[in-house]
């Protein structure tokens, strides 16, 4: 399964394909939603595009918790570390009190 193209693209690109998921779904509710208000072709395509934006909005704030990228990891263990290494008191003097 894994040699199909589709799958290959959707496992290196998680955000892009989660993105598309969530706007093709937002967009078809949207259109089930609104198809009896009489909206004009440019209001349709106005709300289509603002959907989209959500959509790739709520998938960017998601992202921010992920934990999976390892270049993530290791700029956070790298903060952790420098962070120690300030945090640690400097000896103290032998003549001071």
């Amino acid at each position: 399964m894994e040699n199909n193209p589709a799958v290959k693209w959707v496992l290196r690109h998680p955000r892009i394909s989660a993105w598309v998921v969530l706007a093709t779904g937002m967009v078809a509710l949207l259109a089930h939603e609104a198809r009896n208000v009489g909206l004009l072709p440019s209001q349709w395509v106005a709300l289509i595009v603002a959907t989209v934006l959500v959509a790739g909005a709520c998938i960017w704030i998601i992202s921010w918790e992920d934990k999976d990228d390892p270049a993530d990891e290791a700029e956070v263990s790298a903060a952790d570390d420098s962070v120690a290494e300030s945090a640690e008191p400097a000896p103290k003097a032998e003549g001071a009190a």
